[in-house]
């Protein structure tokens, strides 16, 4: 009967003298019971049964001995020997696991099982085994592979001329290699990028760790490393305590040093990190980092020290002496962030040093992991408590600020102390008057112990007059020095309410009415030191300024269809009316102190930048703007423009004790001309350029051309700005340079970049970076070299080259080296 389940006895001519072999067609298996032996009664036969699949099958339920499924072209069975032999695209499945090979012998007396030929170990695990000859305990607890091969779902590698399992959680590996790399897809048996060949490797699945003797590195096939013994977490472990990578680097402050840290898991939610270094001139230095992982955030805490055994390396060739020059220095750091739902967060940043050049002598901030040379991040440090909240139309921040200067110039005492500074905003869902109705506030509290000056005459920054604090307060004046901050301390609390509404007329005429209305309470106490009252009266005051605003923006668009794309002319005027600002220079400015007059503002209703100044009087700001747009992709735009005082005070004419507005092109009735032009061909290319005219001679007073090229393997963009020289904000001559950066992918894996910043003026490159890496799956390897500005030496700029290592699944290591002997980092 077709497709009935029979039984077929042996056929005669294949009885032997000891026992008996049984041979079936088609495809047999063999069923048992809690006993992971092979069937010992009939053997059942589906003669048109389709092959099993080399996936392995479920995992029994915990508890539960699973039955076993065997499936092959042939079956011995040998009752004598008490054997069972499986021939021929053999394929097993016992307890979610799978073992092919093209014979499997299983012993009764022993009870182990022997594959031999191409086999290929299955685990529920999904860790694949290949190897010759296979001999296991039917647990597969115990046994041995001879000409090993190891995938494991990781994506790592093992290879062994022979390998023992004992204990059913321990691995030798004779004669091993290991690696985390994928095989080449060209050429299969050609070395890996890197591996790591031991005499023996001992896997301890119960310790989760693999241990190498007698290890070399390879890279490429070619030696380069020696190492007697190391140990390392196997692939699946993804925290585990034990030592890390050393790590090297050499300065002439410190000499060469070695970091050998030691990671400990104390809890799967924290860990502890202690990293002793030893340096051949300082002495040893130690650093701790403990880091905790909690529901809703996470924080850590970071502290160095070190007692310094040639602290006279930190004395200048003039007798003086650095802020290094001290028996003990370290630093405390700690930052942490908590989320109090999905809309407000809360968090911290602390720092505390024992002076101010501690991090860069010894490079142990948690920052300078950037080697950016173009961050300014590192000018300071920053602790302080926050709060943040945003919706969907609000937005809040709170925080108290310190800020630690990391130059051995900066003098902390007048660094000021934000205590707090707070931004809220909100825009009303429902339309008002048929416009959008938002709302804005600040308030910024901060107290500074002395002043801050800043010198901006030829002898004021030669003789350094402004900066010293014993200097005649008569020099002291707006035209040698700023000041850039004032004594004491300065509150105000700031709120504004804006109206805007946009409406269209049959014309095509887009007419914009808008209005606003704010309101600023100011309390100040003002120290009186020496040249203080030459730019804002001491004492304390209190001080409320209101400055309501209407005003109207117009726009008609010219609108072109052509062929190849279309075009748009657009006249845009907007018109100002409000009072007088008042209070200059009655008020310190903090926020305010930085304007740069270009396209990007030339229709802002309000030009400064932060709240302690406001514009004021009638203004009307007019251009136009030309826009192509091509079918086939890309754009031209050009705006050209200009800004004028209609009537009352001009607020950029007026200078307070930092000059904000004077020289920035604003300071008089006519602006001076502002334009852009840009062009982006297609998705590659783009191309920007922007201007600043002088409004009677037409003279280049600001120019800016920049330059983007996006491939598939390749980009390079570079700016060149040009500046005309601002004597009253203390830049005396024109300034120019270029900045520029490209990076090229030579192949799918190999990178260079590079970067530098051009004074044309002083004819030197004052910033670079240059770097060659490595990235695929297993490797990243890198080398930079790297010159900034170095804020702890008396020379400009600090050299460096950085090495940085790591290899997937072993861990990473870098080496940093001071060059030109202006030292390094750890």
């Amino acid at each position: 009967m077709a497709g009935a389940i029979t039984a077929r006895p042996p056929s005669p001519r294949k009885r032997r003298r000891r026992g008996f072999t049984l041979i079936a067609s088609g495809i047999l298996f063999g069923v048992l019971g809690a006993a992971p032996a092979l069937a010992q009664t009939n053997f059942l036969t589906f003669p048109n049964a389709p092959r099993a699949r080399s996936t392995p099958a479920p995992a029994p339920a915990p508890g539960q001995q699973g039955k076993m499924l065997v499936q092959a072209d042939e079956i011995h069975y040998d009752h004598v020997n008490e054997q069972v032999s499986a021939v021929g695209n053999v394929q097993m499945y016992y307890n979610g696991s799978t073992v092919e090979a093209d014979r499997i012998i299983y012993n009764q007396k022993t009870k182990r099982l022997r594959a031999q030929g191409n086999v290929r170990l299955t685990e529920t695990s999904g860790r694949i085994t290949y190897g010759e000859i296979l001999d296991l305990s039917d647990d597969y607890r115990d046994g041995f592979v001879d000409s090993l091969r190891l995938d494991t779902p990781d994506r790592t590698r093992f290879a062994a001329t022979r390998a023992d399992r004992s204990g059913g959680d321990i691995t030798v590996l004779q004669n091993g290699v290991y690696t985390a790399c994928e095989p080449c897809k060209d050429d299969p048996k050609k070395p890996p990028v890197w591996q790591v060949k031991a005499a023996r490797i001992i896997h301890n699945e119960g310790e989760r760790m693999l241990y190498f003797e007698n290890a070399s590195l390879e890279f490429l096939g070619v030696p380069l490393a020696q190492v007697p013994f190391f140990s390392a977490p196997d692939p699946t472990v993804k925290r585990k305590s034990g030592f890390l990578i050393p790590i090297f680097s050499s300065s002439d402050k410190y000499g060469f040093a070695a970091q050998v840290p030691y990671y400990w898991v104390l809890a799967p939610d924290y860990d502890l990190t202690l990293t002793p270094t030893i340096t051949t001139r300082q002495g040893p230095m130690m650093q701790a980092e403990f880091r905790q992982r909690t529901v809703n955030g996470a924080w850590m805490i970071r502290g160095a020290g070190i007692f310094q055994q040639d602290k006279d390396v930190f004395i200048r060739d003039n007798g003086t002496t650095t802020p290094g020059f001290r028996t003990f220095r370290g630093s405390l750091e700690s930052s942490g962030m908590f989320a109090l739902n999905d809309k407000w967060v809360w968090g911290w940043d602390a720092v505390l040093l024992t002076d101010q050049t501690f991090f860069q002598d010894y490079n142990v901030s948690i920052r300078q992991t950037n080697i950016d040379p173009f961050d300014t991040g590192l000018n300071e440090g920053v602790s302080q408590l926050y709060l943040t909240g945003k919706g969907n139309r609000s937005y809040f921040d709170i925080r108290a600020i310190h800020y630690y200067g990391y130059s051995q110039f900066d003098n902390q005492s007048e660094i000021p102390v934000i205590h707090p500074v707070m931004d809220y905003s909100y825009v009303f869902g429902q339309p008002v008057a048929g416009g959008e109705l938002s709302f804005t506030t600040n308030l910024t509290s901060l107290s500074r112990q002395n002043a801050s000056f800043d010198a901006i005459s030829d002898s004021a920054l030669t003789n350094k007059d402004c900066t010293s604090l014993t200097a005649d307060p008569a020099i002291k004046v707006p035209s040698n020095c700023l000041l850039r901050g004032v004594p004491g301390t300065y509150s105000r609390f700031s709120a504004q309410v804006d109206w805007r509404r946009s409406i269209t007329d049959t014309f095509g005429q887009v007419w914009t009415p808008f209005a606003s209305v704010r309101g600023d309470v100011a309390a100040v106490e003002v120290r009186d030191q020496p040249g203080v009252s030459n730019y804002i009266d001491p004492g304390d005051r209190s001080f409320v300024r209101g400055m309501p605003t209407v005003g109207i923006e117009y726009r008609y668009p010219f609108i072109s269809v052509q062929t190849w794309g279309t075009q748009t002319i657009e006249p845009i005027a907007q018109f100002i009316a409000r009072p007088n600002e008042k209070l200059i220079g009655k008020l310190p400015n903090e926020d305010s102190q930085s304007l740069i007059y270009d396209d990007s503002n030339l229709f802002k209703v309000d030009k400064f930048a932060g709240w302690d100044r406001i514009e004021g009087g009638g203004r009307l700001n007019a251009g136009v703007q030309y826009t192509a747009q091509f079918n086939r992709g890309g754009f031209v735009n050009v705006l050209f423009g200009q800004s004028y005082q209609l009537f009352g005070e001009n607020s950029f004419v007026h200078s307070d004790s930092t000059n904000a507005g004077l020289d920035s092109g604003l300071d008089k009735s006519r602006s001076d001309y502002v334009a852009r032009v840009s062009y982006q061909p297609d998705r590659i290319f783009r191309f920007s350029t922007r201007y600043r005219f002088d409004s009677d001679s037409f003279k280049v007073r600001r120019f800016e051309a920049e330059a983007q090229a996006n491939f598939d393997r390749w980009s390079v963009q570079a700016l060149y700005g040009n500046y005309d020289k601002q004597p009253a904000l203390g830049f005396l001559e024109r300034r120019e340079g270029i900045l520029g950066g490209a990076s090229i992918k030579l192949t799918p894996n190999w990178v260079v970049q590079g970067a530098a910043r051009y004074d044309l003026d002083a004819d030197r490159f004052d910033q670079t970076r240059i770097g060659v890496g490595y990235v695929d799956d297993c490797l990243i390897l890198a080398v930079n070299y790297i010159t900034s500005y170095n804020y702890s030496a008396d020379v400009n700029t600090d050299h460096r080259l950085l090495l940085q290592l790591s290899l997937r699944t072993i861990g990473e290591t870098s080496f940093s080296q001071g060059v030109g002997g202006l030292g390094g980092g750890l």
